[in-house]
């Protein structure tokens, strides 16, 4: 291994490292600005009705519970159709949300 070689290995590894930087901060301000919004949803549908939050939340807890038993339990002969895929989407967009929110905001500054 010469000295080009050498070179090429340490620009290979610090091009690695900034890139990885990069995507790291872009992920955070990602995970900062979403939850941001989840909040600002959450207050501005409080804020016009406190009722009708309620009543929504109640219900897209439900679709997400259905989505869950229907992502958990053991699978029927055939595919899922209608609402049950529906709800399993639902459930498994929810679940990386979460899941993408709890590894990314807890590095954020904005809590």
């Amino acid at each position: 291994m010469g000295v080009r070689g050498a070179a090429k290995s340490v620009g290979d590894f610090l091009s690695e490292t900034v890139g990885e930087a990069v995507a790291k901060v872009l992920l955070g301000l990602l995970a900062c600005a979403l939850l941001g919004c989840l909040a600002w949803i959450a207050y501005a549908s409080w804020s016009v009705s406190p009722r009708l939050t309620i009543a929504g939340a109640g219900l897209l807890s439900l679709f997400l519970a259905h989505g869950a038993w229907q992502t958990f339990r053991t699978p029927a002969k055939g595919r899922r159709r209608g609402h049950a895929a529906l709800a399993t989407a639902g459930f498994t967009l929810a679940a990386m949300t979460a899941l993408f929110l709890l590894l990314y905001t807890a590095g954020c500054d904005c809590l």
